[in-house]
């Protein structure tokens, strides 16, 4: 397995005048007058994406063939928002907020995936969470006449909250409050002005950590095989560099197996990379969803399907958007002809939330 850590690596974060994203800039590969081909990628800091441990391994543009220029954003909205003013090529994002752009006419198309089941219910331990009750309902029945903390408006944690409430009848009785990063909404928690939270693994992790929380609903059962993300990227890029996406996602798909394989020392290097989190808060965030693959499976697509007509319910879309409008397969089969691996899990190492 090619991946390894980079001992001399430095980025510079650099702000760029625009408040829903970050650019990455490689300081090294411009000293040294590097020519490669420059590829805009948008990620979230959701660190068991690829993208973190692509960003941690030294040899990944050499690999690859030009120079990624990383932009780190709050939320699948605003990557949809950098697309539609033409500031990415590609991109990491769940896929309702994709389908809420290409409603809109913003032209990207999903060309793999990456993760399922990545949205999960947190909050503080004096709740009742699924160890308790496996009755959702019930569980959010606790929280009426109370907030509950999502992401952005949107996104794909946003909108199964929204679902999750009016399906079951408490779209009145319970406020959801939208934050533009998801670290907010971890904080919110902390201080009681969210008595819950929807997001991430890795939000449910720092909740436990920081909140003395628990998982209070976990990620295979709020929405089985929901699309967590996947690799989107700008129709007239994939026109022109169909090539360049492929050698991407070969890269994709070889960090998804090194996550499986080796989660340890994957915790290790995202956690090293990032700086701000140890191995153990990665490696739990890890194995909270184990599930991990680029392949995009019937189930992934089926899943994805499910959403289209819940933005359209919801009016977060006005048409029934065609699966041909929001999947390419030809590129992921090709690369990942083999049977999908979400269903493997991790090896080695097994955990409960």
């Amino acid at each position: 397995m090619p991946l390894q850590q980079e001992s001399d690596h430095f980025t510079v974060l650099d702000s760029r005048g625009h408040d829903d994203y970050y650019d990455y800039t490689d300081i090294f590969l411009s000293a040294r007058g590097s020519q490669l081909m420059k590829i805009r990628i948008g990620h979230l800091s959701t660190f068991y994406h690829t993208s973190i441990l692509l960003m941690a391994t030294s040899d990944t543009d050499s690999r690859f063939g030009a120079e990624i220029e990383w932009r780190l954003m709050g939320t699948g909205p605003a990557i949809m928002k950098a697309f539609g003013r033409g500031e990415l090529d590609m991109a990491y994002i769940g896929l309702p907020p994709a389908i809420i752009g290409i409603d809109q006419g913003i032209k990207v198309i999903c060309v793999a995936g990456g993760h399922v089941e990545g949205t999960v219910i947190a909050g503080k331990s004096q709740w009742t969470g699924f160890h308790e009750s496996d009755d959702l309902g019930m569980i959010l029945s606790q929280f009426r006449g109370r907030k509950i903390g999502v992401p952005g408006r949107g996104s794909i944690h946003d909108v199964i909250l929204y679902d999750c409430i009016e399906r079951l009848g408490f779209a009145r009785d319970i406020e959801i409050v939208n934050y533009p990063w998801a670290d907010l909404v971890t904080e919110a928690v902390v201080r009681d002005e969210v008595s819950a939270a929807v997001g991430t693994p890795a939000l449910a992790v720092a909740i436990k950590r920081f909140a003395a929380g628990k998982v209070l609903y976990p990620p295979s059962s709020l929405w089985p095989n929901n699309p967590s993300y996947g690799i989107v990227v700008d129709t007239g890029y994939l026109s022109r560099e169909t090539t360049m996406v492929e050698k991407f996602l070969r890269l994709h798909e070889e960090a998804t197996e090194f996550i499986r394989k080796r989660p340890a020392e994957a915790a290790r290097m995202i956690a090293d990379y990032i700086g701000i989190v140890d191995e153990r808060f990665v490696l739990d965030t890890i194995m909270l969803s184990p599930k991990y693959c680029a392949q995009l499976t019937d189930g992934y697509v089926s899943a994805t399907m499910k959403f289209v007509t819940v933005l359209k319910k919801l009016g977060y879309i006005g048409s029934d958007v065609e699966r041909e409008r929001i999947f390419h397969h030809d590129l992921i089969a090709r690369i990942h002809p083999e049977r999908e691996h979400y269903s493997d899990g991790i090896d080695s190492l097994r955990t409960t939330p």
